[in-house]
Order: structure tokens, then sequence, then C-alpha cells
């Protein structure tokens, strides 16, 4: 399952930028100009990616023998703003390293 961590890494990357995206452009174009657009188009490509987030550290937790918090902590950290690029830093690349 350590052949996923590239993959996991991607999507945590790209969910992180969506989030960003939705959370501080087009949620504010929407409220502040009245255009859900961009709400709409960046809404369900974040939920797909939040959901394969969240498989793919269900997959490959045992794997990078995180405990329960760790596991916890990644999971949290795709509710947070930057919270995935956190992760990345602090637990996906130290095991690239080791």
């Amino acid at each position: 399952m350590l052949k996923l961590l590239p993959v996991f890494r991607i999507i945590a990357l790209l969910e992180g930028i969506s989030y960003i995206l939705l959370l501080f452009i087009a949620t504010p174009i929407k409220y502040i100009y009245e255009d859900p657009q961009y709400v709409k188009l960046l809404g369900m490509p974040h939920g797909v990616l939040f959901m394969a987030y969240v498989v793919m550290a269900v997959l490959i937790s045992s794997d990078m023998k995180w405990t329960t918090r760790t596991f916890w902590m990644v999971l949290l950290a795709s509710i947070i703003p930057f919270g995935t690029f956190y992760i990345d830093h602090k637990y996906l690349t130290k095991s690239r390293r080791a």
C-alpha cells in the first residue's frame, strides 16, 4: 500500500487547493456578488477529492504505522484550511526520507 503514498500526496494537495479556492474565493464571490457559479463549479470536484482523501487515508494508515491520534489528525486536517499541506509536510514527506 505504500505504493499509494504518491497518489495520496497528490490527492491531499489537490484537496487542499480546492478547499482554499472554495472557501476564500468562490464563497465570497457567491455572497458578495451574488454569483454562485464558482461554488457550483468547485463544489463537486472538492467533494470528490475530500472523499478520496479520506478513503486513501484509511487505506494507507496501517502501512504508514500511524497511531490512532495521528490517523485522526490526518482526517481532521482535511476540514481545516491548509491542513492537508501541514500533513504532507509533517507526516508524508518524512516517510519518503526514512
